[in-house]
């Protein structure tokens, strides 16, 4: 029989590209005693978070909600339920992200049209039009910020062309809630997802999601309820069964609106986790966007003033994740190794046709913090110095700290 000791993680700065630190006071609200699902107090709270949600995403959206599972449950449930077998969906890959959208595309049965641009740019408004026009798809589906590559896509412009053709527009905002101001209802964007473990500041295992009324008469079109749960008299919709019972966002309306449909057990602790979270991102307000640009400004700096270059188009790139060329010769997972095992300190690896060739630093949510910068920035010069890569001493902190007094 096995034994176990009780868990003591490791103490960590995390500074990769996520998960990230968690805040102390989700930490604290995920300790909150449990609630039955339809305690009247427990509804309360869910109400308080859409209501939350709708201040985040910057909508009006009645359908803002969570979706029990990591971020990629809230792309699934969200793809599973709008798109019916046979529909045309553009997906346009800027990263190792939008190759998933295409992936979970094509197993809801669509007839998936990728198109592609080179890692570390992003389309123009122009590039998704031309391809609007080429292949008439009914949803378009982008992701807004991709850590694979650090950029993060404009979603203004190809809202307003994919509103005016009456074409869908979902987007997977994962690693940009919290980090970047999102304009849902401004953007013209129909459908978006997110998740907590990057500029939120959470734990992974809950997906803020929002839609607006025209995905969500799509989706009811599709309504069909399981036989256990199903009214006396209810008459299901027209449309095609959604092949998900679980990520059936029709049923998961019901569940979240007046009805109280009896669809699954909510997560209570991860609904306490993500009302915090949001809670404490909407007080913060704009000078949250502001902190995470100063951060990125200050690490940027202190990578330069290290000779070290930054990857990608650098108009793009997100402030809350930066990619850094790995310098010629030196040992990347070396360098990765110990500043985890002599520091403490995570930093990330990369994807596909970036891997081995750039690190990606974050700087998100609660994490997103001077110290964080200077410490990390003094570690990576120790440790590139240990592999024989020998910056100006001090230059990458005394940059950054430069950076940080003309903020």
């Amino acid at each position: 029989m096995s034994s176990f000791a009780e868990l003591d993680p490791p103490p960590r700065l995390l500074m990769g590209p996520g998960p990230v630190g968690v805040d102390p006071r989700v930490l604290r609200a995920l300790s909150m005693p449990m609630l039955g699902q339809f305690d009247p107090a427990f509804t309360a709270y869910m109400n308080e978070t859409m209501e939350l949600l709708r201040q985040i995403y910057r909508t009006k959206n009645q359908w803002s909600l969570l979706i029990d599972g990591t971020a990629r449950a809230g792309v699934e449930a969200l793809l599973v339920s709008m798109i019916s077998p046979g529909d045309k969906v553009l997906v346009p890959i800027f990263g190792r992200f939008g190759h998933l959208l295409t992936e979970i595309s094509a197993r809801c049965g669509a007839e998936v049209i990728p198109i592609e641009r080179e890692w570390g740019t992003v389309f123009t408004p122009d590039e998704i039009e031309d391809a609007i026009k080429k292949h008439a798809p009914r949803m378009v589906a982008i992701v807004h910020g991709d850590t694979s590559t650090t950029m993060a896509q404009p979603l203004a412009d190809i809202g307003a062309i994919c509103s005016a053709r009456d074409i869908l527009l979902y987007s997977d905002a994962t690693a940009t809630l919290g980090g970047i101001a999102i304009e849902t209802d401004a953007w013209h964007v129909d459908a978006f997802s997110s998740g907590l473990q990057k500029c939120l500041s959470g734990p992974p295992g809950s997906s803020p999601i929002t839609f607006n009324d025209k995905v969500a008469a799509l989706i009811n079109a599709r309504k069909h309820l399981e036989a256990g749960i199903k009214p006396q008299g209810f008459v299901d919709g027209n449309g095609p069964r959604i092949p998900s019972n679980y990520f059936d966002l029709a049923m998961v309306m019901d569940y979240w609106g007046p009805g109280r449909l009896n669809h699954h057990t909510e997560a209570t602790s991860m609904l306490y986790a993500a009302r915090e979270a949001v809670r404490i991102a909407v007080a913060e307000g704009d000078a949250r966007f502001v902190r995470h640009r100063q951060a990125s400004d200050a690490l940027c700096a202190g990578l330069q003033a290290m000779g070290l270059a930054l990857f990608g188009d650098l108009t793009h790139k997100m402030p809350n994740v930066t990619g850094v060329v790995i310098p010629r010769g030196v040992d990347a997972d070396g360098v990765r190794k110990m500043m985890l095992d002599d520091f403490g300190i995570e930093i990330g690896t990369s994807f596909g046709p970036l891997h081995g060739k750039i690190w990606r630093i974050g700087t998100m949510g609660y994490v997103c913090r001077k110290e964080s910068v200077l410490i990390c920035l003094g570690a990576l010069e120790a440790c590139l110095r240990r592999f024989g890569y020998v910056a100006p001493a001090g230059a990458g902190v005394d940059a950054a700290l430069a950076s940080y007094s003309r903020a």
